[in-house]
């Protein structure tokens, strides 16, 4: 095994990993605001695009399991979701396993405002430079849901 190949020491990826969250902060914050710039075309915030893709990739979800796929707090999605609910791209249906708790579910509507949405950032993402291979962007995703999964114990409420 060469030495590139060796799994690092906890204090050895403890500094590399370092380098990646300098770098995921940044790029976070970036990517906000160009969806936010697009925000004029779609009328959409960030936190109502993440709840739309989410529910597009879903069966109808209710707002606490949303919460703890996105990371992101119960009341925090719950405006998230009634702002959506406001352009008529999500809709409450009843839950058979919670009365209290509606599922949310993604309209028409909703799909092709995210539809759109999703074509202009791949159209970005498409300049993205580096002669990236497949194996490289994998390895990318990895480390990052192992950073992720790290996090996982962090009280989101």
């Amino acid at each position: 095994m060469n030495d590139i190949d060796r799994p690092l020491t906890p204090d050895e990826l403890g500094h590399r990993l370092t380098e990646v969250f300098d770098l995921v902060g940044p790029l976070y914050r970036r990517a906000v605001r160009k969806v936010e710039q697009g925000e004029a075309v779609e009328g959409i915030s960030v936190g109502v695009r993440a709840v739309l893709d989410l529910l597009r990739q879903s069966d109808p979800m209710t707002v606490p399991q949303m919460g703890r796929v996105l990371a992101l707090s119960r009341q925090f999605v719950q405006r998230m979701v009634n702002d959506a609910a406001a352009q008529g791209w999500v809709e409450a249906i009843p839950n058979p396993a919670h009365q209290r708790s509606s599922l949310i579910r993604i309209t028409d509507e909703g799909r092709a405002t995210i539809t759109a949405i999703l074509g202009r950032e791949h159209h970005l993402n498409r300049q993205v430079g580096g002669d990236l291979t497949d194996a490289e962007l994998r390895a990318t995703v990895r480390v990052l849901r192992e950073m992720l999964k790290a996090l996982d114990h962090v009280d989101l409420d």
